[in-house]
């Protein structure tokens, strides 16, 4: 305990900074979004299908930008790079509190994804990936502190205010709460941890003892082994999220019934981020990875067969314990087996696949719920999807693990 109060102490400035960017990344996460899924087909008309296809338009646009703009973490500071994010994303918050045009959605899903849940992610888990190397697990796990805060209070606080303000003013209230989040940025990351000038001399080597580059990794195997994996969870975690209020109605439960829920599930996520952020130090990412998507299987067979809120009690446990490995184990993959000195343009790579599957999930979903398919039967197509990403990691993973350097003393 004295020692991680230590740690906490030395290192505060930069893990706060973390905190900060994952949870205002919560205004771009399809868990937030989706909380006005019911308002905005109802203002524009929409059907199910029509939101979904909007919906995946606008994210597969910011998964395309994430390509590009994720490499500046590889030439930018953190502490430039997300001012000018959180200005977007505040831009982003009150343009859909003013829209009443419906082709103007989709550029409003495209900023709110973009910078939200693209860039303000993606700096914060490659900014511990390259600050932190022996204790990278920890810093990760502790930063994504900051996903589950945002995931177990506004979901309660929004279906609360939506009683009693119009659903517009909430988007007001987002976007100056993400503009408050600049200066406070700005403080603490007045200095960097690790400056890019002075980056070299910490840097960790990746397979092979090799710092890969973007073109390197992407026409490596493994990468296309993982891609099955990345897909998954941002798919269909964000289908479920974006489809709850008609998962809710489906079950003949209250949508407040559901959303009650969530708090737990962010409980379970702190949990296993703590759980897997110790382990992944002391272990390595390799003899975890092939396991951590197990319990989504068991997630959307209880999602399937619930008919209680108390069923999908259980499948938001196994999914909380996913999301929180998935949190601390994905971005410290790449920075283990690629090397950290190109690790900004990789993880965007990485980054662009998963906000590309956040596209899909909603699209596929909306389509099929248009076409007669119902939810119960598409969660379990899902987890059929889970068992084979599953097998392929272990394969993947299980060619690659000779291929690293032997585990050693390395920098805090």
């Amino acid at each position: 305990m004295n020692a991680l109060l230590e740690y906490l102490r030395e290192n505060v400035r930069w893990l706060s900074a973390g905190v900060v960017l994952t949870f205002l990344s919560s205004f771009g996460q399809t868990f937030f979004i989706s909380l006005f899924a019911g308002e905005i087909r109802g203002e524009f008309g929409l059907s199910h299908g029509e939101w979904g296809g909007i919906y995946a338009l606008g994210t597969t646009t910011s998964a395309v930008a994430m390509v590009w703009a994720g490499a500046l973490t590889d030439r930018l500071r953190v502490r430039a790079l997300g001012a000018g994010v959180l200005v977007m994303l505040t831009g982003a918050c009150f343009l859909m509190a003013a829209n009443s045009t419906v082709w103007i959605l989709p550029v409003v899903i495209f900023a709110l994804r973009f910078s939200g849940q693209g860039m303000m992610s993606h700096l914060a888990v490659v900014a511990m990936a390259r600050w932190f190397v022996a204790t990278r697990g920890r810093a990760l796990a502790i930063v994504g502190l900051g996903f589950s805060v945002g995931e177990a209070m506004l979901p309660l606080l929004v279906v609360a205010l939506m009683t009693v303000i119009e659903w517009r003013l909430i988007w007001v209230g987002a976007g100056l709460i993400a503009i408050c989040g600049l200066p406070l940025l700005l403080k603490l990351l007045a200095q960097e941890r690790t400056p890019q000038a002075m980056s070299k001399s910490g840097q960790a080597e990746g397979m092979e003892h090799r710092h890969w580059t973007r073109k390197q990794a992407l026409r490596h195997w493994l990468f296309w082994f993982m891609v099955p994996a990345l897909l998954g969870p941002a798919a269909f975690s964000t289908a479920f999220f974006f489809n709850q209020v008609h998962f809710a109605e489906i079950k003949g439960w209250h949508h407040l019934e559901l959303v009650a829920l969530f708090p737990f599930f962010s409980l379970v996520a702190v949990g296993a981020m703590i759980v897997f952020g110790g382990a992944l130090d002391r272990l390595g990412t390799g003899r975890l990875m092939p396991w951590y998507q197990v319990p989504m299987i068991a997630a959307f067979i209880f999602f399937s067969q619930a008919s209680t809120p108390a069923g999908a009690f259980l499948g938001l446990f196994m999914m909380g314990v996913s999301a929180g490995a998935n949190a601390t184990l994905v971005p410290a993959f790449w920075a283990e087996y690629y090397g950290t000195r190109n690790i900004g343009s990789i993880k965007a790579a990485a980054a662009a696949i998963m906000v590309l599957g956040s596209a899909i999930g909603p699209g596929v979903t909306g389509v099929f719920i248009d076409l007669g398919v119902s939810l119960d039967t598409q969660y379990l197509g899902v987890a059929v999807y889970f068992a084979i990403a599953s097998a392929l990691v272990y394969v993947g993973i299980s060619r690659a693990m000779p291929l690293l350097p032997a585990r050693g003393v390395t920098p805090v």
